[in-house]
């Protein structure tokens, strides 16, 4: 087997063409675009590079062939809130074979203990923890626009090569046409009549308003997450910049409580069911194909995130959000589905908002970690 780091403008094609070898047969994948990983890769696209590197590296048997890929990356703004200096790698592709994934994992160890750090997470993204980011390991069904899809077999390799779960990430569906209960939408109903109690779409007229009403909200409800680190203004600008081609502003609502921000929540259209016949090609015919799906529409959603600050928590507001959600997509006659992706095992309370939404168990990712040293 032969492993090159990523270089030329050859590489790069390999890198991404590694996926295509790996899932030909899989009629559950959906290619991911070849821009948006790349943007991954570009400093130009991706702010993440003005506070940490990264390198990757594909994977050839002897006769040529791509049989795997792999990269890792280092965040320094994240990388030392652990017990240990952690980096990560993702992007992980492999065929079936024990050696050539733990070659892989070697070459990314290897590469982030050059570069001081004592473990790795995986598979994860360099970036926001939206994309590209888990590993699937129940729920093999077509994937949601960003989100990781692999074969089962991955899940022996990381458990072998010494990989432990750190935590589940929970996928759950809602049946859009399934009613909510009665005392949901009772309690729902009275909250938005509250005095000082507001709500608004999303304008991409007003994104620069939006983002700071964003950056409030995420940063005050997560904050007291274990390694939480607060998002800036630069990449919530460049997630709604990216968000403008698939976006329906109407499925992205924002409340606020006497003027202030309050509670958002995050959804787009599924640009997997849009993008499918593409195999990650962009090009002329592929963005024609794109926008012919687009107006089209699509049956599904992906609610991306949600939060609400903490001191309007267990005030409802959650349920308003879905309120008024509902009463946009219904008369569209358009949706079928919402999945609300991804929550952490260890947040009860998103939980039990899917649970009072009556959403159903759709699929679960596992981050996790690997420690090159352990004590004693």
């Amino acid at each position: 087997m032969n492993i090159t780091e990523v270089k030329s403008k050859t590489d790069k094609k390999a890198f991404l063409d590694v996926a295509r070898t790996i899932y030909k047969d899989d009629n559950n994948w959906v290619c991911p675009l070849d821009n948006d990983i790349e943007a991954v890769f570009n400093p130009a696209k991706n702010n993440f590079h003005a506070h940490g590197k990264v390198n990757r590296w594909i994977l050839k048997n002897d006769t040529g062939r791509l049989i795997g890929r792999i990269a890792a990356f280092v965040n320094n703004e994240k990388a030392y809130n652990y017990e240990q200096p952690t980096g990560g790698c993702g992007f992980f592709e492999c065929i079936d074979d024990k050696q050539a994934a733990y070659l892989l994992f070697n070459t990314a160890k290897n590469w982030l203990q050059a570069n001081g750090m004592q473990a790795m997470d995986g598979p994860i993204n360099f970036g926001e923890n939206d994309n590209f980011w888990g590993l699937l390991v129940e729920g093999f069904t077509p994937p949601s626009y960003g989100m990781n899809y692999n074969p089962p077999y991955y899940k022996a390799f990381f458990d072998g090569y010494g990989f432990e779960t750190q935590y589940e990430q929970i996928t759950n569906h809602l049946d859009v046409h399934k009613p909510f209960s009665e005392r949901f939408t009772k309690i729902a109903n009275w909250v938005i009549q509250k005095p000082g109690y507001t709500f608004k779409h999303f304008k991409s007229s007003q994104i620069e308003q939006f983002a700071v009403d964003f950056i409030a909200i995420y940063n005050d409800a997560w904050q007291n997450f274990e390694n939480f680190v607060p998002i800036n203004h630069a990449t919530i600008l460049e997630s709604f910049e990216k968000m403008k081609a698939i976006m329906d502003e109407n499925l992205i609502w924002f409340a606020y409580i006497n003027n202030e921000p309050a509670s958002f929540i995050v959804i787009l259209p599924d640009a997997n069911q849009m993008i499918k016949p593409l195999n990650g090609k962009l090009n002329l015919l592929g963005k024609l194909i794109f926008l012919y799906r687009r107006w089209k529409g699509v049956t599904r959603m992906r609610a991306i995130v949600m939060g609400t600050k903490q001191k309007f928590q267990k005030h409802g507001l959650e349920s308003c959000l879905f309120i008024k959600l509902k009463e946009y997509v219904l008369p569209l006659k358009q949706y079928d589905e919402l999945e609300l992706s991804w929550v952490g095992d260890f947040n009860e309370q998103m939980l039990a908002i899917h649970a009072a939404v009556g959403a159903t168990f759709g699929k679960k990712h596992l981050t996790m970690r690997y420690i090159f040293k352990k004590p004693g």
